[in-house]
């Protein structure tokens, strides 16, 4: 068995795809949900095709240059030729908080808007200005970026786990624009500290906050993202290996 993707918590819960024999089934990772698996090698995830999946053996993960997909839009400044069919289509250009103090400016597809925001596990977001297409977009998000940032890694929005966004200075930052429409997001997972990042797949989920899975191990709460698990190979039955615990971390 091999986990061969991941999808984040929107309306559904959170999942893992595990890939065995060719056929793909969804792990799903709803809060009180047990997972059991032992981490083993990790090599390229390959491609999933609905519930279908062809394997890799490259050594390279999550994915190999073979079967990396390099979207265009990433790095796009909004100099760009409107290379794709979703270029064209109406742009919402937003803010996102993430707790405590880290701000972001990020573009989407309008009708995404709400989706693309919980995908990345925004704690607070603000919707700036509905713009054509993606290069207006674009545009006016690297212009934005100069001042605040387009990204935020996951290392810092686990740090920021159970805490609160700073509202002075999301209020600050929002006195400088007129949003649309601002929104407030909650996900559940009541901490009452930080998790302990880990890379693990065994233990009681408490719940997930975009890409980042919390579980529960032993007394203890890790934080696991979940592109770490893509491309390994996995067993039944739980890990017994020795983990940091989060007393630590906690206070």
């Amino acid at each position: 068995m091999q986990i061969v993707g991941y999808r984040s918590r929107v309306e559904e819960p959170a999942a893992v795809l595990i890939a065995e024999d060719g056929v793909v089934r969804r792990e799903p990772l709803a809060p009180g949900d047990e997972l059991a698996y032992t981490l083993e090698g990790r090599h390229c995830a390959g491609v999933v095709d609905g519930d279908d999946h062809t394997p890799c053996d490259n050594e390279r993960a999550p994915y190999c240059d073979v079967h990396t997909d390099r979207w265009p839009c990433a790095r796009c400044r909004g100099d760009c030729d409107l290379p794709l069919e979703s270029c064209r289509e109406e742009h919402a250009v937003y803010l996102a908080a993430f707790a405590p103090d880290e701000f972001k400016v990020g573009v989407t597809r309008s009708w995404r808007l709400e989706t693309r925001l919980r995908e990345q596990g925004a704690d607070r977001a603000a919707h700036l200005r509905t713009v054509a297409d993606g290069r207006v977009a674009r545009q006016i998000e690297a212009d934005i970026a100069t001042e605040i940032g387009d990204r935020v890694r996951v290392p810092t929005k686990i740090d920021g786990l159970g805490a609160a966004v700073d509202e002075d200075a999301w209020a600050d930052l929002l006195a400088e624009y007129d949003p649309i429409e601002t929104y407030d997001f909650d996900y559940g997972l009541d901490l009452t500290g930080r998790p302990v990042s880990e890379t693990l797949a065994t233990g009681t989920v408490v719940g997930a906050k975009g890409r980042v899975l919390v579980l529960e191990n032993a007394g203890s709460t890790y934080a696991v993202d979940l592109r770490d698990l893509v491309g390994r190979e996995v067993s039944g039955g739980g890990s017994d290996r020795d983990l940091q615990s989060s007393l630590g971390a906690f206070g």
